[in-house]
């Protein structure tokens, strides 16, 4: 019995060994096994760096041998632009399941299957992100082939993946069982986590209509981007959002990326406050921000290649997470949740990193450890924003407590002050009173001696007015009987006003009549003292016919000359008048004649007799002839 029991150890370990090494080298149809998975290091592959070779030489029996393993490979090693070809051998035994082989990677640029017939022939397939989705056979993220066994034993498969960007070359050999059960997992996890998403941008967004901070707006538009990006990784976005346009999924990843860093870094400054408490550190945020756009416009113009490199994002990522320590240190209590939230975002990033150097094993963690960050990362931002509002709502509470208080020692004080306001009115109002029964004494004696003031004033004032109508007569009386002197006489004449008032009452005492066609209705003419006749227009001016017309210099001035010289009682010299009236001689002499003109013309038509009126010798003959009678006589008396 124990020579027995040798015997089968011996058998099941060497079963288990071939199992191994089968499993290794071939995917086996075994039903009790759903699903396998091979990395690339575990397949035979070739590389064509020069992209020539084509299937028919591929699969030619003689070049079987250049299809190695190589188990040292690792993802840092992968060719970018150069054709993999790998041959993947199933080994077929009767089954009652739908089998699949499926690539993981949906960023590959193009697969092309070459699935056996069973006559030694083979179905081309052609797949990848470069084509259009609705040409895949399963409307899937990934890339899936059917199997279609002919016949038992082992039949091989060909790959050639070819991707301008590093391609993760991992095929799972699975049932269709175990397909449909993994992609409704993936999906509703996908569906899940872009529900997350939305629900905490619609948070957000309502918080922002009650609060009306930008800082929410700024959010929405980084996890937004978190979301777009994501998208971009995992297929979703190519397979709901632009199908029909496979050419852009060489460049949506790398935008996305860029938008997400921007919005993080613009959402970083606005959150932490950086202008105000870390003013340095601002500068370096918004550096950080030219840099990575200046970056951006040059991958996205000139080398749209460049957008696989995505390490250098590794850079912003610790600029924001630098700012948040130095800010949380320096008392700002909400950036503890955005500390946190942006080093757990670093590590997904780190662990990310560590998969594609394969320092760590490949598992669904460690492929979606990304995911998993961004979803913890945005929801400790949210409490990192709502944790903000709860501090300012208790800074806000403590402010209005210290507020009550304030006012209620405020109003104690105030009743103080009141009741001692009270007490010192009441004393004023006794001391007001008593001013006031003294000011009323005061106010009756006031109107009692204004009374009389008023009476004394008004006998002044007529006195006064006696007096200058005594002072007007005598001047009066002067003027026709005695010579005065220019002082004296401006005050009769003091401007060119009282001169054109007394010639207005001298023209048109008796009534105006037009020289022209004799009508006696006039209005006011163009200049001041003129008349203008209602019927023919003619306009006559208050110089007009007089000896002042056409005057150069002030005609108060003309006044006293013809003054000096029709009374005749004092004369002046030339230059005497020249001074006294500040006048040119020639002036002066010239209007000097003029008058004494006037006087001869009328002395020699006997018109007047006597020139002691001296204002008789102003109007001209002319003037005289059209006068009013009175006027004639007057002069012809004189």
């Amino acid at each position: 019995m124990i020579e027995n029991a040798l015997k089968r150890t011996l058998l099941l370990l060497c079963s288990i060994y071939v199992f191994q090494y089968s499993f290794a080298q071939t995917a086996i149809v075994d039903d009790a096994i759903e699903e396998r998975v091979f990395l690339l290091k575990d397949l035979e592959f070739f590389i064509d760096p020069t992209n020539s070779l084509t299937f028919s030489e591929i699969s030619d029996q003689q070049f079987s041998e250049k299809f190695q393993k190589r188990e040292s490979y690792q993802n840092k090693d992968y060719q970018s632009g150069a054709s993999y070809w790998i041959r993947f051998s199933v080994q077929h035994h009767v089954s009652s399941k739908v089998w699949l082989i499926e690539f993981y990677d949906q960023t590959i640029d193009s697969i092309e299957a070459y699935v056996p017939n069973g006559d030694d022939t083979y179905e081309r397939l052609i797949m990848g992100d470069g084509y259009p989705f609705n040409q895949r056979k399963l409307a899937h993220k990934n890339f899936e082939v059917q199997l279609n066994p002919t016949s038992t034993g082992i039949e091989y498969y060909y790959f050639k993946v070819q991707s301008h960007e590093f391609a993760d070359i991992r095929i799972a050999f699975r049932s269709v069982n175990r397909f449909v059960y993994y992609a409704l997992n993936e999906y509703f996890l996908f569906g899940t986590f872009y529900g997350m998403i939305f629900i905490i941008a619609l948070y957000n967004f309502l918080v922002f209509l009650a609060i009306r901070e930008i800082k929410n707006i700024y959010y929405i538009f980084y996890i937004g981007s978190v979301a777009l990006y994501a998208m971009s990784l995992d297929g979703i976005g190519f397979q709901y959002l632009w199908p029909n346009h496979p050419e852009w999924n060489n460049y949506t990843s790398g935008i996305f990326l860029y938008s997400l860093i921007l919005w993080a870094l613009i959402f970083t400054r606005r959150f932490l406050s950086t202008r105000a408490k870390a003013p340095r550190l601002d500068k370096a945020l918004k550096a950080m921000i030219g840099i990575r756009t200046g970056i951006f416009l040059i991958e996205f113009i000139f080398y749209p290649d460049f957008f696989a490199f995505r390490f250098i994002e590794i850079l912003p990522l610790w600029l924001i997470l630098h700012t948040g320590i130095q800010v949380w240190l320096r008392g700002y209590r909400p950036a503890r949740y955005f500390v946190i939230a942006y080093g757990l975002l670093l590590m997904g990033f780190f662990l990310r990193s560590l998969v594609f150097f394969d320092v760590i094993e490949l598992t669904t963690v460690s492929h979606y450890s990304l995911h998993f960050s961004f979803v913890i990362e945005m929801l400790l931002l949210t409490l990192a924003l709502g944790d903000r509002i709860t501090i300012l709502k208790d800074n806000r509470d403590r402010a209005l407590r210290r507020i009550i208080q304030q006012h209620e020692l405020n109003m104690q004080l105030k009743d103080k002050v009141n009741k001692e306001l009270e007490q010192k009115v009441s004393e004023r109002t006794v001391e007001i009173n008593t001013k006031n029964r003294e000011l009323e004494e005061s106010n009756t004696r006031l109107l009692i001696q204004t009374h009389e003031i008023n009476q004394i004033n008004s006998v002044l004032d007529l006195d006064n007015w006696k007096l200058k109508n005594k002072i007007k007569e005598v001047l009066e009386e002067r003027l026709m009987e005695k010579a005065m002197n220019y002082e004296e006489f401006k005050t009769l004449y003091p401007d060119t006003l009282s001169c054109y008032r007394f010639l207005e009452t001298l023209k048109w005492e008796n009534g105006f009549a037009c020289r022209k066609c004799g009508n006696e209705k006039y209005f006011e003419g163009a200049q001041k003292f003129s008349r203008r006749c209602t019927r023919c227009g003619y306009n006559e001016s208050i110089t007009a016919y007089t000896i002042f017309h056409g005057v150069k210099f002030p005609v108060e001035k003309a006044f006293f000359i013809t003054y000096t010289l029709v009374t005749g009682k004092k004369t002046f010299t030339l230059e005497s008048l020249s001074t006294m009236l500040s006048l040119r001689t020639n002036t002066v002499w010239a209007f000097k004649n003029k008058v004494k003109s006037q006087i001869k013309d009328f002395e020699n038509d006997g018109k007047i007799r006597s020139l002691s009126k001296w204002h008789e010798v102003i109007l001209t003959e002319e003037n005289y002839s059209s006068q009013s009678p009175k006027i004639s006589d007057q002069v012809t008396r004189n």
